[in-house]
């Protein structure tokens, strides 16, 4: 899912029988050498989601895992040899993995959502309730497999410090308090923390607004190292990547609106504080 719409594409490669086989015998040779995930994360030097995700076949290991793992597991060879044959079966539609792609490298990312927290800015419990909810039911794996794909995804907001990220959420996303109070409580925890990084500002739109441009529904916006826009829109069990500089226009001008009738980014942290405190 490109940003925390349930049901929708992944942002993670459709598993392939190669991945989920790697990914086995990953997970086999770390329990036999009496590793955690969290252990065998610290001797690899990748984040224990980055390591559930590859055991789990939704991730194609990075050329310095395969090393470090190898070295970590007794440099028998396996891993550096079933590497050579790791494939992605194709499933991603090609409009999604070429946002995917994009997404990566952008100078510029901008979100408006008033469905859900957006996925950048997802707690595991908040994200866990909408897996939970899903429908039709999900399986543990499934879910377990969904939430490492978007804890993966989050690592963007640190990984790229020169990105600029823009969030723009409805107030009444966080009134709700989907997955209960606790769960609401850490999640405004969690945003005022993101929302002290250098590269992200999160404004909310207030519940009471007499003019708003975001009726339209939920999208994001992107900008390439080129400087060209890009726009996604996405819908049940689908969505859409906008390249039509016409098209895009349009929705950087309604972006550009709500940014002004949504309250500043320093009136958006009193608002989250204020209404964290009357939980």
């Amino acid at each position: 899912m490109v940003d925390g719409a349930v049901g929708a594409v992944g942002s993670e490669p459709e598993s392939s029988d190669s991945l989920r086989t790697f990914g086995a015998v990953v997970q086999a040779l770390r329990e036999h050498a009496g590793l955690n995930r969290e252990e065998f994360a610290d001797l690899v030097r990748f984040s224990k989601h980055t390591v559930a995700s590859v055991e789990l076949g939704r991730r194609m290991p990075d050329p310095a895992f395969v090393d470090r793992a190898e070295e970590a597991l007794g440099n028998t060879g396996a891993l550096r040899k079933a590497a050579g044959h790791l494939a992605r079966q194709p499933g991603l539609a090609a409009w999604f993995r070429q946002w995917a792609r994009m997404e990566e490298v952008a100078i510029a990312l901008c979100t408006y959502e008033c469905r859900m927290i957006p996925g950048l800015l997802q707690t595991e419990a908040y994200a866990r309730q909408l897996f939970a909810d899903e429908l039709p039911p999900l399986k543990d794996e499934q879910i377990e497999a969904q939430w490492v794909a978007r804890a993966d995804r989050q690592q963007l907001l640190t990984d790229r410090p020169n990105t600029a990220f823009s969030f723009i959420i409805e107030e009444q996303l966080f009134l709700r308090q989907t997955g209960g109070t606790a769960v609401t409580q850490k999640l405004i925890d969690h945003v005022l923390e993101i929302s002290e990084l250098r590269n992200v500002e999160i404004q909310i739109m207030p519940l009471v607004q007499k003019s708003h441009a975001g009726l339209h529904g939920p999208m994001q916006l992107l900008e390439t190292p080129d400087t060209r826009w890009f726009a996604y829109t996405e819908a049940p069990e689908s969505g859409q990547l906008l390249s039509d500089p016409k098209i895009v226009s349009v929705l950087q001008k309604r972006y550009a609106r709500m940014r002004s009738q949504a309250l500043t980014f320093g009136d958006s942290v009193s608002l989250l504080q204020r209404t964290r405190g009357a939980l």
